[in-house]
């Protein structure tokens, strides 16, 4: 009897032990947890801070711009003929007017943008070659879009071509 009282009281020692250094390492885990999650925020913090500097960086420095056309109708034209037009651009803002990228809706379209900043007031031209090939035949109109990207308060312009490929 004394044997197993002895047993039984070694059991709840160690079962007690066992309890105690569980809790320990729920809490210390509950710190690790705590402590990655306040880092977790710091970093969020820091890069919400970042998107605002640049937010504000870019609203700063931003332009207007405005084109001659939004379309440039080509009418009829032949299949692999190259075909050109300019979209002139100008700036309309007080900053400096900076075209980062001019991309085209197809490879048959191929926009070049102005080097270099448009300085208030002033204009530029973006160039578009337009080359149809034979998806572009079967008589129905196309029209191609030129994406402009700039530092203006709308990041993005479109401008169009368009035409009947004979």
């Amino acid at each position: 009897m004394k044997k197993l009282v002895y047993i039984l009281g070694v059991l709840l020692l160690a079962i007690q032990i066992t309890a105690c250094d569980n809790n320990s390492t729920k809490e210390s885990e509950g710190t690790e947890i705590e402590i990655a999650d306040e880092e977790s925020q710091k970093e969020n913090a820091e890069a919400i801070r970042e998107m605002e500097r640049k937010e504000k960086e870019l609203k700063e420095n931003s332009t207007t711009l405005s084109f001659d056309k939004e379309v440039h109708d080509f009418g009829q034209i032949k299949l692999e003929s190259e075909n050109y037009c300019t979209f002139k651009v100008t700036n309309t803002g007080d900053k400096p007017l900076i075209i980062e990228d001019v991309q085209a809706s197809c490879g048959c379209t191929t926009p070049e943008k102005p080097e270099g900043p448009i300085a208030p007031g002033n204009s530029d031209v973006i160039k578009v070659k337009f080359k149809p090939n034979s998806k572009s035949v079967d008589g129905k109109p196309v029209e191609k879009t030129i994406t402009v990207t700039a530092n203006t308060e709308e990041q993005i312009s479109v401008v169009k071509i368009k035409g009947i490929v004979i």
